[in-house]
């Protein structure tokens, strides 16, 4: 108490810089940091940390699968931890959506590093077989109830490395707080941007066989939710046109308290993402877009929601179009050059819509001790659209050639939280 009344550390600057996105931190030239073993292992920390391994799968008829571990740690309470997963066939228009809380969490299980991590109700295993063509994968089993049994193998192809933005141990975060050193929280996303599916789905007694392509995201949040970020952007594009192709892009808007010059000057969009165009990672992505100023570099990563309508149901102003940008450096050797992607997908109107999977209502499904700790603002309901549908996404690149259109399905969600 009285070395904090008595502090000799100089006062901070209130128009000093408290958000340092992950952009800012690497040139151009560095955005690919390859993932290490460490890089997806279970951090399982105490305070205020949110952690998820979450696996999208787009099944060759256009099913959307999700299946997600989530850790929430909220101060001195036991951490929470749950198994969700989701399916969506747009076509029948069947949905099945499980959340269950699992008991008996372990990671590392025996036999396996911390990338793996199994409970009463699943596991998740983790299994490196280098020098072969597919030198990692996951396998989840999951029990989920009397209707619903898991079963899927994830595997990464050799020609497509995991990735984070920059190398090394400070890769991929994004730090609030005046010192990035000593930061008030953090925000962080490693990923797997195409993988092959296989394995099966059992609901009901009836076993359906699932094959297809998807990603594999492992983020932390180091820090009460709602302090993060006002909302979200998602986006996951997968074909097999062009020798397999996938576009994955994520944003974030930093809530006024956190900017270039402290407090008020909040409002930052930062975005990571990437494309794979002929099963080879083709470049990486990010982009921070800045309140009240140009863009100025040469890397474009961004979403933009276009010809938004207020929805009655919510309260928000969400988009019926959003455009999705890319263009970053060749990644591959013997073909540089600028790699370049474009998807404007069509979400509909409220009377119309397009491919929406659901509107999920945040606080009916996050655990009640975290809802009780984050302390929403009054009045306050964050929402996640989940959409589905067929998409373009126009790419160009040194193999691919000029403004080439590729046929696939896309994935995406908008996040408002305040």
């Amino acid at each position: 108490m009285f070395s904090s009344i008595f502090s000799t550390a100089p006062p901070v600057d209130p128009a000093a810089p408290n958000f340092h996105s992950v952009s800012t931190r690497f040139s151009e030239n560095e955005l690919f940091g390859e993932l290490e073993p460490k890089d997806t292992e279970w951090l399982c920390a105490g305070g205020f940390v949110t952690e998820t391994q979450t696996f999208y799968v787009i099944t060759e008829d256009g099913t959307s699968v999700m299946c997600q571990v989530i850790h929430s740690a909220v101060g001195v309470w036991y951490p929470t931890i749950q198994f969700t997963c989701k399916i969506a066939n747009p076509r029948t228009g069947e949905k099945t959506w499980k959340s269950i809380n699992v008991t008996n969490f372990v990671t590392p299980p025996s036999g396996y590093d911390k990338r793996s991590s199994k409970a009463d109700e699943f596991s998740v295993l983790h299994k490196s077989n280098p020098g072969t063509d597919f030198p990692e994968s996951y396998t989840i089993r999951a029990n989920l109830g009397q209707d619903l049994q898991v079963s899927l193998e994830l595997l990464r192809p050799a020609s497509i490395p995991g990735y984070k933005v920059g190398k090394g141990p400070q890769g991929g975060y994004s730090y609030f707080g005046t010192d990035p050193e000593k930061a008030d929280g953090y925000v962080i996303h490693r990923f797997w941007p195409r993988l092959q599916a296989t394995g099966h789905l059992i609901r009901g007694g009836k076993a359906d066989p699932v094959k297809g392509t998807g990603m594999f995201v492992h983020a932390i949040q180091g820090m009460r939710p709602n302090l993060v970020a006002s909302a979200w952007n998602f986006a996951h594009f997968q074909s097999d046109q062009l020798g397999g192709v996938s576009a994955i892009q994520m944003d974030f808007t930093t809530l006024d308290t956190y900017g270039k010059r402290g407090a008020g000057s909040g409002g930052v969009v930062v975005s990571v993402g990437s494309l794979v165009i002929g099963d080879k990672l083709a470049t990486v992505t990010t982009e921070t877009k800045w309140p009240g100023e140009e863009a100025t570099g040469s890397v474009i990563s961004r979403a933009t929601q276009l010809k938004r309508e207020r929805d009655p149901e919510t309260s928000y102003d969400k988009p019926t179009e959003i455009l999705f940008e890319w263009k970053g450096t060749s990644l591959l050797p013997d073909a540089p050059g600028a790699v370049e992607g474009k998807i404007l997908v069509d979400l509909g109107t409220n009377a119309s819509p397009k491919g929406l999977i659901e509107k999920v209502d945040v606080l009916a499904e996050i655990p009640y001790v975290l809802k009780m700790a984050v302390n929403y603002v009054a009045g306050t309901k964050p929402y996640i659209y989940q959409w589905i549908n067929p998409a373009k996404l126009t790419v160009s690149s040194p193999t691919a050639g000029s403004n080439v259109d590729v046929e696939g399905v896309l994935y995406n969600e908008a996040t408002y939280i305040s």
